[in-house]
């Protein structure tokens, strides 16, 4: 098959693939339950703003490639936010907020009630705090403000000040660390142990769980909306990885709705943080050090959340490393419309599921590894739009 000189990058990448043996213990089932999820889709489609985000059919692209079908599920459009953690820290947020009021009120809050600002005063009393590489604490800093308390940001030092800028705007006082993504949780918590705030994050360990529980119950949301769109289930879905609560995510909802026909779940990391592919080759969570930052903002996580992990033990087949040289290509490609199916913005970290698609199928042996052929239906999650558009557009003009 003809493919054409936009694939070359992808042709000579160098993955990295662990093929997995899930438990099938029922984690993938049990950690995050339906309850939950019924909960965060009751709250979340009642929000302002809230709309299905678009499920995009790149047929011009799978049939380059020589796939029987390639969706992509656009994120970009999420509550205006730019992404889909939108969904996850806005949740946890409020589900934070009204455990701590339920305290101080002497009865359980209504989220109505605390949307409406009746427990303001008391609410701002209230101090949210999260590490983040940019989306997630967006998500937190959005959440505060529509729930009426206070929010400190914690970020690294290769953050960039755009993104930063845009946790100012909607309120939240805006702290740089020193080192990596991790360090700035490390932060966190010591200062949240010190002042008595409250830690919401994506990231789980022990003795902290349930924040991150919420967030990956908000994002349960997208996946339901993505089970909905079809009327047969696709063959495999390519994931983000980062510290695992998106994959945890849609895994658990596609088994759930979809049983023995879920599809194969392959987790997709950048080579410079691979914290679920070494957990996989451990067969326990397992942390890597960042000596690089990946250009994949969003997913430069080198400790993996345990509650994550638990359920991608028990259900992923695959985790494949990419490359940086194959991130700005696919964007482009996008970008441009490249294949025929029409132009489509997508940021760096949102297109690493993609990109490993577009490498595997351009690779015979992984192509068989993975089982891609003309029959393979195929999802992705497109998790971010155009979050820094100074990022962007280096990336557009192939200077990045």
């Amino acid at each position: 098959m003809k493919r054409g000189p936009i694939f070359t990058p992808f042709k000579t990448a160098i993955l990295d693939h662990h093929a997995s043996t899930p438990l099938f213990d029922g984690s993938v089932t049990q950690t995050l339950n339906r309850a939950d999820f019924d909960d965060a889709e009751k709250e979340i489609s009642h929000w302002d703003g809230y709309a299905e985000t678009p499920l995009i059919d790149l047929s011009g692209l799978a049939g380059r490639l020589g796939i029987g079908d390639l969706r992509y599920k656009h994120e970009g459009p999420r509550f205006g936010l730019g992404s889909f953690k939108a969904l996850g820290g806005a949740y946890a947020v409020l589900r934070t907020v009204q455990r701590e009021l339920s305290k101080s009120i002497g009865k359980l809050a209504d989220p109505v009630d605390i949307r409406s600002g009746l427990y303001a005063e008391q609410t701002k009393a209230i101090t949210v705090i999260s590490a983040t590489d940019g989306n997630h604490g967006r998500s937190v800093a959005w959440g505060a403000a529509q729930f009426h308390t206070n929010c400190r940001i914690y970020i690294h030092a290769e953050v960039s000040e755009h993104r930063a800028d845009v946790m100012r705007n909607l309120g939240a006082e805006v702290i740089r660390v020193d080192g990596d993504y991790d360090a700035t949780v490390a932060q966190t918590r010591a200062d949240a142990e010190k002042h008595g705030w409250l830690i919401v994050s994506d990231t789980s360990w022990p003795g902290y769980t349930q924040p991150p529980l919420d967030v990956m119950a908000g994002y349960g949301v997208m996946a339901r909306e993505l089970v909905q769109s079809y009327t047969t289930p696709p063959t495999h879905v390519f994931l983000q990885g980062g510290v695992g609560g998106l994959a945890a995510a849609v895994t658990a909802v596609f088994h759930q709705e979809w049983g023995h026909d879920a599809p194969r779940v392959v987790i997709v990391e950048p080579e410079l943080a691979p914290c679920l592919f070494a957990s996989a080759r451990a067969n326990e969570a397992t942390s890597v050090e960042i000596s690089e930052e990946t250009i994949m903002a969003g997913l430069s996580c080198g400790e993996p959340s345990e509650l994550a992990w638990s359920v991608l033990a028990d259900a992923a087949s695959d985790f494949v490393t990419i490359p940086e040289n194959i991130v700005g290509p696919m964007v482009r490609i996008l970008a441009n419309g490249a294949c025929g199916d029409g132009p489509l913005e997508a940021g760096e970290s949102g297109v690493a599921g993609l990109c490993a698609v577009v490498a595997v199928a351009n690779q015979p042996a992984l192509q068989r590894s993975l089982r891609l052929d003309a029959k393979s239906r195929i999802v992705v999650i497109g998790s971010e739009g155009i979050t820094d558009p100074n990022v962007y557009a280096q990336i557009i003009e192939g200077e990045i």
